[in-house]
């Protein structure tokens, strides 16, 4: 099969790799695509603890496709099942995953690309971020993730204050819901541009109920922690993987919030994510479509880590098709 080695920073190899084989109690999926996620771009760029090459298909972890093959054991999936899955090594034309790691695409999604990953995580950092309505939520950074969250606390009936670098970006917020929008350019033009917009029964502004943070940079974790009001909820949802971070534990002690990094590694709370996504998206009540906006054959993975990094004009999310 055809398969993504990563074989240096900013090195990919196209290779002919054998067709991997279904273990006892897993399935084997013919791939039909595999999103790009920004936690690919550490291993891209390179970090002193990996070591390279990677696995045929690694890096790949938001794929989708067929069932072609099961494992000894396996029940309730069969050969030719559309299905979503978790699985790790899914730049390449196939991948193999636990069965109870696979979740089926009902009919409504025939013909539509589906990481299912990407989308399972947001629906469980928004469940962990406890939003209700009537709440001021604001969201740092407006890429796939930060919209997909603007969309779910805006239908939950919060008001979402989005902040993003692009204007590109907040458009997107807009559309997915967002009451307000902020320009992510000056620290503490945005600090008072909130407290402008959060004004208390006291006249001291209340800040937010909630804030997401959907960047994964300390400057975010750092404006998180300044736009977070008394007894709030700051919500780590950026993937922090470039080492250490400092944070004001004065401010964080002073407010008395909650700090929840929403990262699920429980196999189960991870499906429970996927499943939600699959409902809402073919139920029609989020639609995605807006959010894939770049495609690149398997040979072009680079370009496509490359424009996940630099983000091109109109870039939000990059799929890498299989077929």
């Amino acid at each position: 099969m055809p398969a993504a080695v990563l074989t240096a920073p900013g090195q990919i190899t196209l290779t002919e790799a054998p067709l991997p084989q279904p273990g006892p109690g897993e399935v084997r999926l013919k791939l039909e695509g595999c999103g790009v996620c920004a936690s690919n771009l550490e291993p891209w760029a390179g970090l002193p603890w990996l070591t390279y090459p990677g696995e045929p298909g690694g890096l790949g972890h938001e794929g989708w496709g067929r069932i072609d093959a099961l494992g000894a054991g396996v029940s309730g999936l069969a050969v030719g099942d559309r299905v979503a899955a978790l699985s790790y090594r899914s730049f390449a034309g196939y991948d193999v995953a636990p069965a109870d790691r696979v979740a089926p695409l009902p009919a409504a999604l025939d013909g539509q690309p589906f990481p299912g990953e990407p989308l399972g995580c947001a629906f469980n950092i928004f469940r962990r971020s406890d939003i209700r309505a009537g709440q001021t939520v604001a969201i740092i950074g407006i890429g796939f993730l930060g919209a997909v969250l603007t969309k779910l606390a805006s239908d939950a009936g919060a008001r979402v204050i989005a902040i993003s670098r692009r204007q590109e970006s907040l458009d997107l917020a807009r559309h997915y819901g967002a009451a307000e929008t902020i320009v992510m350019d000056d620290h503490w033009r945005i600090i008072e541009t909130v407290k402008a917009l959060t004004p208390g029964d006291d006249g001291e502004p209340r800040l937010c109920e909630r804030v997401i943070e959907a960047v994964g940079k300390p400057w975010p974790l750092d404006l998180a922690t300044a736009l977070i009001g008394f007894g709030g909820r700051l919500v780590v949802a950026g993937y922090h993987q470039d080492g250490p971070r400092q944070v004001n534990m004065q401010e964080w002690n002073w407010k008395g919030i909650d700090v929840v990094n929403a990262h699920e590694r429980d196999p189960a709370v991870q499906m429970q994510g996927l499943r939600e996504a699959i409902d809402a998206v073919a139920s029609a009540r989020f639609d995605p479509t807006p959010l894939y906006t770049h495609r690149y054959p398997l040979g072009q993975l680079a370009e496509a880590l490359d424009a996940t990094r630099d983000k091109p004009a109109g870039f939000v999310k990059a799929l890498v098709e299989l077929q």
